[in-house]
């Protein structure tokens, strides 16, 4: 059985890879093809179809987040392994063969795994409302020796206005003590490694801006030492995107489009609006370019259907049927799918007046926000003392005060760049590279995400159909 280490490199794009030599030598060796993404192409549903190889009809998850119907709440980035269904890789392998062994590093849905080795990312709460970095590490003995040699996991930079390629460089780190045993394990079969560094300044500047390029040469730069290691030990090197990152330009506010219908309501708490999902009538999850729209009445789809075709920057409104068409008829999902059009993306806000937006709408908060927000790469633009009053929070979380980081711009119109829909062209589609050419024949020009999974089966020598090209929308 040869072993494979799976590289999750978010956002890369040829344009990507045109700046990242080091990785580029891997697959000019072996060979480098498109990746067909799922709709929505988005973190969680897009690893959940590679480690299970079905599409979220099947596995449940058709987003970065859903309303749990059962709970009343909107909840995004939920890390329990059980929210996934279906057969996991590592799983499969396991079956035939008992001793293989598994490591995840920084993959979500995480916790609760099966996997032997977990490293995720995962704060501290402490009592009186602080949060500190760290990571939930499984087996527990692993914890201290890591954080030991590696430092606490850099939690504020991975995700937020000061999000660098820090993360990424630990989670790389991690990576190689875990091919070189540095930690007294054996080195697992399968080594699963989450590098989300290209995410920041593609959203923050665009897919084909400068600052794009200089994080792709720069994580290509921390990636060198990674990729020599796996050739070294003989690790065949599976590198993937989730999504392509594509140009934004035009944020579309649908939340606030059902609030002036009458159908989506709030309550008031200490002066500020929060959303209502248990009253209103018709509410949307906003996750990029795809948003689940929850409609409490039947009797009332039609309508909100039709005014969320008439909405500037909507592509699709997809209803059950229509949903089956890309595999996401779960019970999960909204009584309707939107979609945005090429270069438009849907916010989360739903009030009317920024006087009265809640309290962590001007924070990074990515738990309590009823839809993702990309504006939370920024410090506020027309703030001039945002980064002074960051640097302020610090001292103070040092000597362990309570602080509130009210820094992230209401204005959506930063945000340059976006994905979540089906690629338009080969520009923003991901790619997948792989070091044994033998893996792929000549005429596959590209991999649906659902083979993937039989894709690393194959280079571990488990006799499985051949990835051919198909379309992932089924």
């Amino acid at each position: 059985m040869k072993n494979v280490l799976l590289l999750d490199i978010v956002g890369l794009t040829p344009r990507a890879l045109a700046a990242m030599p080091r990785l580029r030598a891997l697959g000019d060796r072996g060979r480098t093809v498109q990746l067909e993404t799922i709709l929505p192409a988005v973190t969680c549903s897009v690893q959940s179809t590679i480690l299970t190889g079905t599409m979220p009809r099947d596995h449940g998850i058709v987003g970065n987040g859903w309303y749990f119907r059962g709970l009343g709440d909107p909840l995004l980035w939920r890390q329990h392994n059980k929210l996934v269904a279906g057969e996991k890789l590592w799983e499969t392998a396991r079956r035939r063969d008992s001793d293989y062994r598994a490591a995840n590093l920084g993959w979500w849905y995480a916790m609760g795994a099966t996997t032997d080795v977990t490293v995720t990312p995962r704060p501290i709460y402490h009592a009186d409302g602080r949060k500190s970095p760290d990571a939930y590490v499984r087996p527990a003995a692993l914890h201290d020796p890591l954080v030991r040699d590696l430092g606490d996991f850099p939690l504020f930079q991975y995700w937020g206005p000061t999000a660098t390629i820090a993360s990424s460089q630990w989670l790389i780190d991690a990576t190689r003590g875990m091919l070189s045993e540095r930690w007294g394990s054996p080195a697992p079969e399968l080594v699963m490694s989450y590098l989300p560094h290209l995410d920041y300044d593609l959203q923050r500047f665009g897919p084909n801006s400068p600052e794009a390029d200089r994080a792709a040469r720069e994580l290509d730069t921390a990636l060198a030492p990674l990729l020599d290691d796996a050739e070294a030990r003989g690790y065949t090197v599976v590198a993937l995107a989730e999504y392509g990152i594509a140009d934004a330009n035009r944020p579309v506010d649908i939340n606030r489009a059902l609030r002036r219908e009458g159908l989506l309501e709030v309550y008031v708490q200490d002066g500020r609006e929060q959303l209502d999902p248990w009253t209103s009538r018709a509410f949307a999850v906003a996750d990029h370019q795809v948003a689940h729209v929850y409609v409490d009445d039947e009797s009332d789809i039609a309508r909100v259907a039709s005014l969320l075709r008439a909405l500037p920057g909507v592509d699709e409104v997809l209803d059950r049927e229509a949903q089956a068409a890309y595999g996401l008829d779960h019970e999960r999902s909204g009584e309707l799918v939107v979609v945005a059009e090429p270069g438009a993306w849907f916010t989360y806000y739903f009030w009317l007046d920024d006087d009265l937006a809640p309290e962590y709408a001007r924070g990074v908060d990515i738990h309590r926000k009823p839809g993702y927000d990309p504006a939370e790469l920024f410090f506020d633009p027309a703030d001039r003392l945002a980064k002074a009053k960051a640097g302020l929070n610090l001292v103070k979380k040092k000597l362990g005060l309570r602080y509130a980081m009210s820094t992230v711009p209401l204005d959506p119109s930063w945000v340059r760049g976006t994905h979540g829909r089906l690629p338009e062209s080969a520009a923003d589609t991901p790619l997948l590279l792989c070091s044994d050419a033998a893996l792929l024949d000549d005429s596959v020009t590209s991999v649906a995400a659902t083979d993937v999974r039989d894709l690393i089966l194959a280079a571990h020598g488990s006799p499985v159909n051949a990835p051919t090209r198909r379309s992932s929308r089924v």
